[in-house]
């Protein structure tokens, strides 16, 4: 898809201004945490411990029915959704796009949009609603740190509904009212839909945050990331691994590829422990992570956009920006799960809004 070229000046001047809402658009996927004693489990269901599986309806439903019994505690996920429900509860106006069955989970998942201050714009599909299966358990190392023990992930992701998301589904209304569109690279899976979903943003001259999303995103649909990154995104965050497959590079020089590509913006790459690089213009900053006890990263680049995204909205610079980024990121490593528990929440709005006076 050809992008309309003389959409692209109104860049400069909204660029300049503080957006005080955000709207996010990704897959909507729930994430259902599932602890295991063992791997006999994981054998059983042919899951190769410690893998990353995308799977299809039959073995989607081959684990459920495994799992009826147990004590499960599904929680809203995705990308996009984790990023604009932190927004949220940090006090910003927020809405979310995406796709959901017609289903429990579904409407759990609208649900939970709510109790974050999301206002959901849902639409529905004929399959099951989407969701990510996190089995975690223990794997014995044999080294003495940790008694021998380390902990071990094993995922099973099935997109469902959130995968019949078409753009003929994206209407002008759903964006009124909202300065600031996040979008999430692994939305590229449905055909067409991020594109127009940007083409919307831009003329109505918002500000285009986008999320790499993953290294296999990266690889598969390399020409769509490219041409969203050069035509149409303000701010682009990339992990170091992303980084690398999209650019060839780490750190400060991928930064700097990234920005290159850029007609003008923002460009982050989120380094985990080392911190993060971000380039606005010809200013690079390096922020360093703040410190934390880290159980869990998951969701901890979803919080890094949160945080940046939040402090963006407030008018600071750059800078600033990736402090804040870190500032969130870090609270949400020390938990289980995507989710900020409230009083880690409070305190990380406390820092941010210590750190913009």
């Amino acid at each position: 898809m050809q992008f309309p070229r003389n959409l692209l000046p109104l860049r400069n001047n909204h660029m300049q201004s503080t957006m005080k809402s955000i709207l996010g658009i990704g897959n909507a996927i729930t994430d259902i945490p599932v602890f295991l004693p063992d791997r006999f489990l994981l054998n059983e269901l042919g899951l190769q411990p410690g893998s990353m599986n995308h799977i299809d309806g039959q073995k989607e439903r081959q684990i459920w029915d495994a799992l009826q019994g147990a004590d499960l505690h599904p929680v809203q996920g995705g990308s996009a959704a984790n990023t604009v429900a932190a927004v949220s509860r940090l006090g910003m106006k927020c809405g979310f796009i995406g796709k959901v069955g017609k289903d429990a989970l579904g409407n759990g998942f609208k649900g939970e949009l709510e109790q974050n201050g999301v206002c959901g714009c849902l639409l529905e599909g004929e399959l099951p609603s989407g969701r990510a299966y996190t089995f975690i358990g223990k794997e014995n190392t044999g080294m003495p740190e940790n008694g021998g023990m380390a902990e071990e992930r094993t995922f099973a992701a099935y997109l469902g509904a959130a995968l019949e998301f078409v753009p003929g589904e994206l209407a002008e209304e759903m964006f009124q009212g909202y300065d600031c569109l996040h979008v999430e690279g692994y939305l590229l899976q449905c055909p067409g839909v991020v594109e127009r979903a940007v083409e919307i943003a831009r003329g109505r001259g918002m500000v285009v945050s986008f999320d790499l999303g993953s290294v296999g995103i990266v690889k598969n649909y390399r020409s769509r990331v490219e041409r969203i990154v050069a035509d149409f995104a303000d701010i682009v965050f990339a992990n170091e691994d992303e980084a690398l497959a999209f650019t060839g590079e780490k750190g400060e020089e991928a930064a700097r590829v990234i920005h290159s590509m850029m007609q003008d913006g923002i460009a982050v790459v989120k380094q985990g422990e080392k911190g993060s690089v971000v380039l606005k213009g010809r200013e690079l900053y390096r922020v360093a992570a703040v410190a934390a006890e880290a159980v869990d990263t998951t969701g901890a680049g979803d919080a890094y956009a949160a945080g940046f995204l939040y402090a963006y909205s407030q008018g600071a610079d750059a800078g600033k920006c990736g402090e804040a980024g870190s500032l969130l990121a870090s609270k949400v490593v020390a938990v289980i799960g995507p989710k900020i528990g409230k009083s880690g929440l409070e305190a990380g709005k406390t820092a941010i809004e210590a750190l913009l006076k």
